[in-house]
């Protein structure tokens, strides 16, 4: 045993040098490193017949770390991608270290009783109801599959059908109905839980996806009272904008739908006041659901769920077994969520809500709002730079757009210097299309985040688009 501790000792000792290393040259470190490629390539190979040991192991590791993006740096502005804070990376760390399987109270008090801690927090930060009830999750992917998959139970309870218990068959189709700024992740997991990707309607009055209310409502008349989901979004991907949630949950609420709302990074609007009238209604939805791993700024992977029915989630994702507790003071998070076994993410969750507070994260957020206005106004000021949308929230939406080259051109002209931009590794800003147009979407999420790091957005783009522009000339 004393050879195991010292190896185990041995290699948490190289690990925490190294990672400090990391940590502490994220403001220089380039986002993208030189010779991705080549590190990358070290690893490989057949799997070895005799071991190398746990130190040997390590190093091996620690000599291909240039194949890692400074992810959780201040210059990481693609995929809205958050950093870490500190405390959330102590505890993450005790977390592996502690190895908890979080699903029950018998197998790790601790874990369970900081998830119902902190989700009561979470409710309180985001002013959500006291008696909803909630659990931690992977991401926004699994928290809209546990939101839409508590719907789903509710649409079959009205069809007087258990669901979880009995299934779809024989049922008619659940309707789903949305704008069209709903994301990719609320459709997998209509598509996990058998309702489908394409049976959603989307309900837009414009090329940016903005919500045609009349004729949503006209949609919900057409039911004639049947039960129907309706997913609003809160923080639209390409350029931070809200489907109107108030509004929406009048809707639901005349016509008795349920009401889902993904505000993956939005949902934290209700931090400032500032920005909460962005997201006003959403304490009248049925199911909420947001990341920790955006702007909480907690480690991948980790997001939240909450339902104003709890025991629907239980319907969906409980489960029995001889072996396994029945009954329990806390929640038992196994039987909430899709997953049984889990990981203690709960701590860190916990820690850094501890460390920041309400005002620590309100001072985060409503910094962020201000730095998204500043590289708006970087853009505005540059004869190069187009702003195609306000910018409402965290996300400035715009494309290189130099004096006379035809419109034409453009997107080809912005594709490339995308692929450039990310190759160069100052800063990490991907492309989409919004409104038909190839664009730029930088958000800003991580707490290291300064003024410095948002002025370089526009700078990069600047210089390496000149370069470009006259290659195609």
């Amino acid at each position: 045993m004393t050879g195991a501790a010292d190896e185990t000792a041995a290699a948490a000792r190289l690990v925490y040098e190294e990672a400090s290393a990391f940590l502490a040259g994220l403001d220089e470190r380039p986002v993208l490193p030189a010779g991705v490629d080549e590190a990358a390539d070290r690893f490989g190979g057949p799997l070895p017949e005799e071991g190398a040991g746990a130190v040997a192991a390590l190093e091996e590791l620690l000599g291909g770390l240039d194949a890692a993006t400074a992810s959780p740096g201040p210059r990481f502005f693609h995929f809205v991608t958050g950093g870490v804070t500190p405390a959330a990376l102590g505890a993450d760390w005790l977390t592996t270290a502690l190895d908890q399987n979080a699903f029950s109270q018998v197998a790790s008090p601790l874990g369970t009783r900081l998830e119902r801690v902190a989700v009561d927090w979470l409710k309180e930060l985001f002013a959500l109801p006291a008696e909803w009830g909630g659990a931690l999750s992977t991401g926004a992917t699994t928290a809209n599959l546990m939101g839409l998959a508590a719907a789903r139970q509710w649409w079959g309870e009205r069809h007087g059908r258990d669901v979880g218990a009995e299934g779809l068959a024989g049922l008619p189709a659940m309707p789903v109905l949305s704008s069209g700024f709903v994301h990719a992740s609320a459709l997998k997991a209509l598509a996990v839980l058998g309702i489908g990707r394409e049976t959603v309607q989307t309900f837009s009055r414009d090329a940016a996806g903005r919500i045609d209310l009349p004729a949503l409502e006209a949609a919900l008349r057409g039911l004639g009272g049947a039960p129907a989901v309706v997913v609003g979004n809160a923080g639209e991907v390409n350029a931070g904008e809200f489907d109107p949630i108030d509004a929406l949950a009048d809707l639901a609420e005349e016509h008795g739908v349920w009401l889902h709302v993904d505000g993956a990074f939005g949902l934290f609007a209700r931090l400032s006041p500032r920005s909460a009238p962005l997201v006003a209604g959403v304490e009248r939805a049925h199911s909420v659901i947001a990341d920790g791993h955006k702007w909480l700024n907690v480690p991948y992977d980790c997001g939240f769920a909450f339902v104003r029915d709890p025991d629907l989630l239980a319907k969906v994702f409980g489960l029995a077994a001889a072996y396994l507790p029945s009954e329990e003071p806390e929640p038992t998070y196994g039987y909430l969520t899709p997953e049984l076994s889990q990981r203690a993410r709960s701590l860190a969750v916990w820690a850094t809500l501890r460390a920041w507070g309400r005002a620590g994260y309100r001072a985060l957020v409503e910094r962020h709002l201000d730095l998204a206005q500043r590289l708006a106004a970087r853009v505005d000021e540059a004869e190069d730079l187009e702003r195609l949308a306000d910018v409402p929230l965290n996300i400035v939406c715009f494309r290189y757009r130099p004096p006379g080259v035809p419109e034409d051109e453009l997107d080809a002209l912005n594709a490339r210097l995308g692929a450039d931009l990310l190759a160069d590794g100052r800063v990490y800003v991907g492309t989409t299309t919004f409104e038909g147009r190839t664009a730029f979407r930088p958000a800003i999420v991580n707490w290291r985040t300064q003024e410095e790091d948002v002025d370089l957005v526009a700078a990069v783009v600047r210089e390496l688009g000149a370069p470009l522009l006259a290659r195609t000339k």
